[in-house]
């Protein structure tokens, strides 16, 4: 096997892995900061679409952890720039909270139909709307389809099984522009002068965290928080690179082995 490339940048993911709501993982503020003294860019990658940027950057703020607005790279970041690259008009299926991220996009009469996590708009009447658009021709965007994601009560259901539905009941297919997609990796790369084999990703999600990664060129490490369920790393192949109990472990990993 060929010798790989010294590590120069790390990805990581937010929820589930740095923190889950308004909890951090324990001792991860203390590895950041180690991390930021290692010879290597961060960014902060997220499919979150419960709030804006603005809204997660505070939270991690009140969290304590050392982050810049300009270090994270959004889904709801991905599908604007995809929005006005199409200069479509969508019908925005996403939480009150992360609207501002779509400010100045135009919405009246909708010809595209753009899905996140909504839980007050997956209602028939909504549902129904955004069916009949996409069956007279408006394109489907997904902001993501994870299936589930973790909540301090548990489990619960992404925005994965909604776009299913409607991909289902129109006969057509997504554009996803997240995590997994290998665009929102290189997307999320750009500035930092680093190449995909130059980087390792961080995340709770074997699948759009570790599997995307990984398909992407990068080295994928799945922590056990967050959604993590046991024997999870058995679910993609190839398998993750590094199983770990939580991110301060990840760290240690990256600054003993990958440096």
């Amino acid at each position: 096997m060929a010798a790989r490339r010294v590590l120069k940048a790390v990805l990581v993911d937010l929820s589930g892995t740095l923190h889950i709501e308004d909890s951090a993982v324990p001792g991860s503020q203390e590895a950041l900061k180690r991390l930021r003294n290692a010879p290597v860019a961060i960014r902060f990658v997220t499919n979150t679409t419960k709030e804006s940027k603005r809204d997660l950057l505070e939270r991690l703020k009140t969290l304590e952890f050392d982050i810049a607005e300009d270090e994270i790279f959004t889904s709801l970041t991905a599908a604007r720039n995809l929005l006005e690259q199409k200069q479509v008009r969508p019908l925005l299926l996403v939480d009150d909270n992360a609207l501002q991220d779509f400010k100045g996009i135009p919405t009246n009469d909708p010809n595209a139909v753009v899905v996140g996590l909504a839980p007050e708009h997956f209602n028939y009447q909504m549902m129904n709307k955004a069916f009949r658009l996409i069956l007279d021709g408006a394109p489907l965007i997904a902001i993501h389809k994870a299936r589930y994601y973790k909540r301090k009560d548990g489990l619960a259901l992404g925005p994965g099984p909604f776009v299913t539905g409607l991909e289902y009941a129109t006969d057509t297919k997504a554009t996803v522009v997240g995590k997994p997609e290998t665009t929102f990796f290189l997307e999320a790369l750009s500035g930092t002068g680093c190449k995909p084999e130059e980087t390792v990703m961080i995340g709770d999600d074997c699948r759009d965290d570790v599997g995307g990664a990984q398909h992407a060129g990068m080295l994928g490490i799945l922590v056990k928080t967050g959604k993590y369920r046991a024997a999870d790393e058995d679910k993609i192949n190839p398998a993750p690179y590094l199983t770990c109990e939580s991110f301060p472990q990840a760290v240690d990993h990256i600054l003993q082995h990958l440096l």
